[in-house]
């Protein structure tokens, strides 16, 4: 008896399984060659060391999503070799492949909008949208050359499947015999296949390799990325909750110094001014001239001349960064100064509960609490997550009745839906607090057509819609500094995330979530620029701060306008493990341990000083580790009402 009887039957399985190998190389050139410009890959010799670290990754992905083609494959079944049963193999092998291998297509755009491989989370932005239909054929007309790149790898891939096929040979084992051999190989394919999924090692110390392990084979995070496809980081998270408390070595005394999530402040005597936070969608730190006067960026130019004047009276943050990486994350880190990491805070099991934020606080302080969204209500969860926190009012597309000014795509032009933000507010009592998340500066990049050619085009198709952004800021506040409302109001702008970059200062890891943070009140009261660390979930203490409220309330950011006893510091999820700045370093964190140490001025994260840790690194690494500490604790206990 011969193991290898069926030695035909497994030399074409493995042809196969080969295909599918060969075409996730063939998409990761492609991706490479989509998104080359800000992967920090330069030469051949690099990016074949990269996908010789990436087949680890593609393997897991290959037989997670082989893994039933496969068993029928080498099922002892004497109809293995049956017409019928190739037939049926081949669209099991289709259906399963080419909608996985979909996943990489993907990424050759969205890539430069979300700067990390797409995971599962991406439902979190689709699911609430109502325009799925309408969305899917303006990507095929915009992006009709990857559709096309698709169809043509495939109709590949399939002709190079049917090019070899299985020949007809006569089974002459007896059945004791064929069965006894196939079980022996049915096993040891099996423990091969283990052996793949967990990247490669059998070690039942070990866990199977995550995104996060992509890491360990680069020089500058960017890369990890290239190593990584996107059907694996799909794959991985499926069903993965991050929401998990962990067990660090850390007591609460040391929570309360690094991060003090309780804030208290008493400095101002208490007010009710107007708030108006401006959630502005893409609005990277990089389009904002005022916020890289000290850059030092060749040939740097600005393409928000409104912005620029109005942070000239106001205070401005230029070293402030998003807590997330979608829209769905800005909102819960900006106005309840709840940050997201690896998934959205909003679109989690977690999210339905009691919050205190500035819209639970502000309602306690009798103001009229509003929100405004362009798009068709309920785009982005934005409806039902602002029902949690307690607006009294939601307005949306619908509230504002005339379907003549969307934009074909997203939702209501900017500048005519922010002056049906300000004559709503006109009709309002004092105090009120608002807030808006914009919609136009945004992928297709469009602007109204009575515009075309007020605004520079720039050198990214981002760069046109900024400007239109900019213009709908300026007719805002001049209509709004006619209201007596005006002069009694605390305007808040900052952005929700980035999006396309050309300088490469803002092409580095950690600048890819920089955003503006900047405060306006038209006495002149909140002028200045202040370098220090700043974001997001900061802006929440520092109104509460601004307002002279003087109760405790639970906060992970800080105050911005005065000392409340927290270092300044900016955490988020990027390029697969936490960053955390503090003080002059940059901490990378896995999860359970630190796994780099950068200078704070390199944000590209190039030179790795962990082999010298001193007492301040491992101080930012225990600051790490209280922010999620207690971060965990309190959102799966239940505990963000204080």
């Amino acid at each position: 008896m011969t193991l290898f009887f069926r030695k035909q039957e497994y030399k074409i399985l493995l042809y196969r399984l080969f295909l599918v190998y060969v075409f996730y190389f063939v998409a990761r050139v492609l991706f490479f060659l989509y998104n080359y410009d800000v992967l920090e890959v330069h030469t051949v010799g690099e990016f074949f060391k990269l996908s010789y670290y990436g087949l680890a990754f593609d393997t897991a992905a290959i037989l997670y999503v082989n893994l039933l083609f496969i068993v029928l494959s080498i099922i002892p079944l004497r109809a293995t070799t049956a017409p019928w049963y190739r037939k049926l193999l081949f669209y099991v092998y289709f259906a399963t492949n080419l909608v996985a291998y979909t996943l990489n297509f993907v990424d050759f755009i969205y890539y430069k909008f979300n700067f990390a491989r797409t995971t599962l989370s991406v439902l979190d932005v689709v699911k609430n949208e109502g325009n799925k239909t309408e969305m899917f054929f303006r990507f095929l007309i915009s992006y009709w050359h990857v559709y096309v790149l698709f169809i043509l790898v495939s109709v590949l891939w399939i002709y190079l499947y049917k090019h070899v096929k299985l020949p007809q040979t006569e089974q002459r084992l007896s059945t004791k015999t064929y069965y006894l051999s196939s079980i022996i190989g049915f096993v040891i394919i099996g423990t091969l296949i283990v052996g793949g999924i967990r990247g490669g090692d059998f070690k039942k110390s070990t866990r199977p390799i995550n995104l996060v392990d992509a890491s360990k084979h680069v020089k500058k995070m960017e890369q990890a990325d290239l190593v990584l496809n996107t059907t694996f980081a799909f794959i991985r998270t499926f069903g993965n909750n991050s929401f998990k408390k962990v067990d660090y070595e850390i007591s609460d005394e040391e929570v309360k110094f690094y991060i003090k999530p309780i804030k208290q402040y008493t400095t101002n005597a208490p007010t009710k001014p107007n708030i108006i936070v401006i959630i502005t969608e893409s609005m990277g730190r990089e389009y904002i001239g005022a916020f890289n006067k000290d850059s030092g960026i060749p040939n740097y130019e600005s393409y928000t001349p409104f912005l620029d004047s109005l942070a000239q009276h106001s205070l401005i943050f230029p070293n402030a960064f998003a807590n997330g990486a979608k829209s769905i994350h800005g909102m819960s880190s900006v106005l309840s100064g709840i940050p997201s990491f690896v998934d959205a805070f909003t679109s989690s099991s977690y999210s339905n509960q009691k919050i205190q934020s500035l819209v639970s606080i502000m309602n306690d302080l009798d103001y009229d609490t509003s929100f405004f969204h362009g798009a068709p209500n309920g785009s982005m969860g934005f409806l039902g997550f602002s029902n949690i926190l307690g607006f009294d009012h939601y307005y949306g597309m619908e509230e504002y009745g005339n379907d003549d000014d969307f934009d074909g795509s997203w939702g209501i032009w900017d500048e005519p839906f922010m002056q049906f933000m300000k004559t709503t507010l006109d009709k309002k009592t004092e105090p009120f607090f608002s807030s808006i998340f914009t919609v136009s500066s945004h992928e297709p990049f469009n602007i109204p057509e009575k515009y075309d050619g007020k605004f520079p085009k720039g050198h990214v198709a981002m760069h046109e819609p900024v400007g239109y952004t900019d213009y709908a800021f300026k007719k805002f506040f001049e209509a709004a500094k006619k209201e007596p409302w005006f002069d009694n109001t605390i305007f808040v702008i900052t952005a929700d995330h980035c999006n396309q970059v050309y300088f490469d200062e803002y092409n580095k890891v950690v600048n890819r979530r920089a955003v503006p943070i900047m405060f306006y009140k038209s006495d002149g009261s909140l002028v200045g620029t202040q370098n220090e660390l700043a974001q997001q979930i900061d802006i929440y203490p520092t109104i509460m701060d601004l307002i002279g409220y003087n109760k405790p309330f639970r906060s992970w950011g800080r105050s911005l306008v005065s000392d409340d006893g927290v270092e300044p510091f900016a955490i988020n999820h990027n390029a697969s493990q936490y960053h955390l700045q503090r003080g002059n370093y940059i901490c990378t964190f896995d999860g359970k341990r630190a796994t780099g140490f950068y200078d704070i001025n390199d944000k590209s994260l190039e030179h790795n000083l962990i082999a010298n840790k001193t007492p301040e690194m491992e101080e930012v690494e225990l600051a790490c580790k209280a922010f999620l500490k207690d971060y965990f604790e309190r959102i799966v206990d239940k505990k963000l009402n204080q």
